[in-house]
């Protein structure tokens, strides 16, 4: 499957979306769609349809964001070096949408690597299990549990 970002895409996201995705904004904490989703499935960009975030990695951080332990390839996800708001931080965007995801923290759980992937619930779009291989992420089913 081949993932890009096109103008048709852009200009249908959300105004959240765009904002967050192609402005480097940052939702508030406790408004995202898929905070306390719960539901078998990945995560993937919702501008190119990169696959990102799988919910076996996904757990409850306190931050207010969506958390994960560790992308679902690191061929999709690149980290940046971010030095806005006076403090250095990781930036996380995907590879091929150049979507602005959110950042990763090295506060995350010990026995999972000790990352924190805090990501804005509206850069993702959420496929769930059930859809996954009728959307082409079949692939990736190996790595998606019940929760």
């Amino acid at each position: 499957m081949e993932y890009k970002k096109t103008d048709d895409v852009v200009a249908n996201l959300s105004p959240e979306q765009y904002r967050v995705t192609q402005q480097n904004g940052t939702e508030l904490p406790g408004t995202g769609e898929y905070l306390h989703n719960k539901e078998p499935g990945i995560y993937v960009d919702v501008v190119s349809g990169e696959p990102l975030f799988a919910s076996s990695d996904k757990y409850e951080s306190g931050c207010g964001w969506p958390s994960f332990t560790k992308p679902i390839t690191d061929e999709y996800v690149s980290e940046i070096s971010d030095a806005t708001h006076g403090m250095v931080r990781t930036e996380v965007r995907s590879v091929n949408g150049d979507s602005h995801l959110g950042h990763v923290f090295e506060d995350g759980p010990v026995d999972r690597g000790g990352l924190r992937y805090c990501i804005n619930g509206a850069s993702l779009r959420f496929v769930h299990r059930d859809d996954m291989e009728a959307e082409g992420y079949g692939q990736y089913l190996d790595q998606v549990e019940d929760i």
